[in-house]
């Protein structure tokens, strides 16, 4: 059974004719793209009804595709394994920047991408495996990173304010700016920032929480990381101006102001920098 919606562009959408997984996480994906982005799954293949696509309504590109497939073919070796459930495992495939995508995979639950290019897209299993706030993130990245990018203007004026990610499971930033706050600080630079920039500082999940506002003292230094997850060639000395409290500037609070994932360097608008300075 199939009905053809107009609003997803003349797609088949079947129903009706497929079970999920058991405890799989498939209908809080879904729920979720409903909630953030509007997103209504489609069912595109007859032959394969539990697939389904989430797809920017404005470019119609994907940013995910939830498949079930056979436990084995993702290289899970299931022989003489106790499952709880069928070995067949529902995934979500998305989007991801090539140079997180090693070191992703490195994790428990994400895999090389399944039927799609595993250089730019990542697998991840939906039994439960990955945390469901973690793969909302993957899914917020995803988003962005399949989004109808704006047109260049002809001339360009210099962004100045800045929002730059930080993954506390490769490093304790709070804690070395906690001890030692007045103390200038090396951070990767993967952009074009100058000195004199301002540069906020977004913890990654589980922090989730924008914490630190600092200042561009030197930029453009030759410098290589010692910690082998973090690739860096040059680097930025920073100065921290303010520290703010947890949860204050959250993911929510991001997306109220159009940001839905920070995986790289970034500028940051001018409402929101207006809604910090408020907290001070």
């Amino acid at each position: 059974m199939y009905s053809n919606n107009k609003n997803l562009g003349e797609i088949p959408m079947y129903i009706d004719t497929f079970q999920p997984a058991a405890s799989s996480l498939r209908e809080e994906v879904f729920a979720f793209a409903a909630r953030e982005y509007n997103t209504i799954p489609e069912y595109p293949w007859a032959k394969s009804p539990g697939y389904a696509v989430l797809r920017h309504t404005d470019n119609r590109k994907w940013y995910g595709v939830i498949m079930e497939v056979p436990r084995k073919r993702l290289g899970i070796d299931t022989d003489g394994a106790n499952l709880p459930t069928s070995p067949d495992v529902d995934i979500l495939n998305v989007k991801c920047d090539p140079v997180l995508s090693g070191s992703l995979r490195m994790q428990p639950g994400i895999l090389p991408a399944y039927h799609m290019n595993k250089e730019n897209w990542i697998s991840i299993l939906l039994d439960g495996t990955v945390d469901v706030e973690q793969i909302f993130t993957f899914l917020d990245m995803s988003f962005e990173l399949t989004a109808r990018k704006a047109k260049a203007k002809t001339s360009a004026v210099h962004n100045t304010d800045w929002l730059i990610p930080a993954n506390p499971k490769y490093y304790d930033i709070e804690t070395a700016l906690a001890e030692h706050p007045d103390e200038p600080f090396f951070w990767k630079q993967s952009n074009n920032i100058f000195v004199g920039d301002i540069v906020y500082i977004y913890l990654t999940a589980p922090v989730s929480s924008l914490l630190f506002k600092c200042r561009a003292l030197e930029v453009d230094i030759p410098r290589q990381s010692g910690n082998k997850n973090i690739r860096m060639k040059r680097a930025m000395r920073l100065q921290l101006l303010e520290t703010y409290p947890r949860g204050a500037i959250g993911r929510d609070k991001l997306k109220e102001h159009g940001i839905y994932a920070v995986r790289g360097p970034r500028s940051i608008p001018q409402t929101l920098i207006k809604e910090i300075e408020m907290l001070l």
